[in-house]
């Protein structure tokens, strides 16, 4: 029986009979790049980053987390707003596949933590429908930046006895929360993407029992160098909330009235 020949495609890489070699699929990292400052990152995160030949990043990741990243690493930014998506989440999803297939280490670097808010769960169950290997970094949330800069804990022994994260954006309509739940008093209440509806939470809190004098905070830009405190209450969230442009959380409790805003801003 004759030999296999074989046939040089381009230097490095050899085919027999005509037979495609086959390259091990990579891995996807799921990051949580945190709420903006690079010293927020974990060392986890940060080696990570290191070792990514491409990086899908959201909008909201700063500079200065993907210059952290390899010079020839590749970077895709699949930045999302509100009503302006550069790619929808299925796209995301099916782009996170193809790289991995191709035997790339995929850092997937999302803003805050992938799996609060992030939908890093999707993005996780898609890769794991695929076959493919995915690992995930936790990162710090908004909120826990926000409280630690503010001086303001979401548990504080006698104003707050629980904590809550919720959404204020629906895909449709209002979001779908459990008011009175909600509204009880000595707890927190966090509402991420909620500026726009600002004035509807506000509503609902107060409708379902919540005092309209309870303590609100209003984070922008939750540690960055342009971050901005507004300390108001239930009463006045939706007006406070006006004309804000970055990202910005609302914090609702009793414990809030503990924060620093140096100086405070109505």
């Amino acid at each position: 029986m004759p030999r296999p020949t074989a046939r040089n495609v381009k230097p490095g890489l050899v085919l027999l009979d005509g037979t495609a070699p086959t390259r091990a699929p990579g891995v996807v990292w799921l990051v949580g790049a945190g709420p903006g400052d690079p010293e927020l990152l974990t060392v986890k995160a940060f080696n990570a980053l290191r070792a990514a030949d491409v990086l899908v990043h959201d909008g909201l990741v700063s500079s200065e987390i993907l210059d952290l990243a390899p010079t020839a690493a590749r970077r895709i930014d699949v930045s999302k707003r509100k009503s302006r998506h550069t790619l929808p989440q299925d796209d995301i999803n099916q782009l996170l596949v193809a790289l991995a297939r191709e035997g790339l280490t995929v850092v997937r670097l999302k803003g805050g933590d992938p799996f609060l808010f992030g939908r890093g769960g999707e993005e996780l169950a898609a890769c794991r429908a695929a076959g493919l290997e995915c690992r995930v970094v936790p990162g710090v949330t908004a909120a826990l930046a926000a409280s630690a800069g503010a001086g303001a804990p979401l548990t504080h022994r006698g104003s707050a006895q629980a904590v809550t994260f919720v959404t204020g954006h629906a895909a449709h309509g209002e979001p779908d929360l459990d008011w009175p739940s909600l509204a009880r008093p000595n707890q927190t209440v966090v509402v991420y993407m909620g500026v726009s509806t600002a004035g509807l939470i506000a509503g609902r809190l107060i409708g379902a029992g919540r005092a309209a004098s309870t303590p609100a905070l209003i984070v922008e830009n939750a540690s960055r160098v342009d971050e901005r405190r507004i300390l108001t209450t239930l009463a006045g969230l939706a007006h406070s909330a006006e004309g804000l442009k970055g990202p910005a959380l609302l914090m609702v409790g009793e414990a809030m009235a503990l924060a620093d805003v140096s100086p405070v801003q109505t």
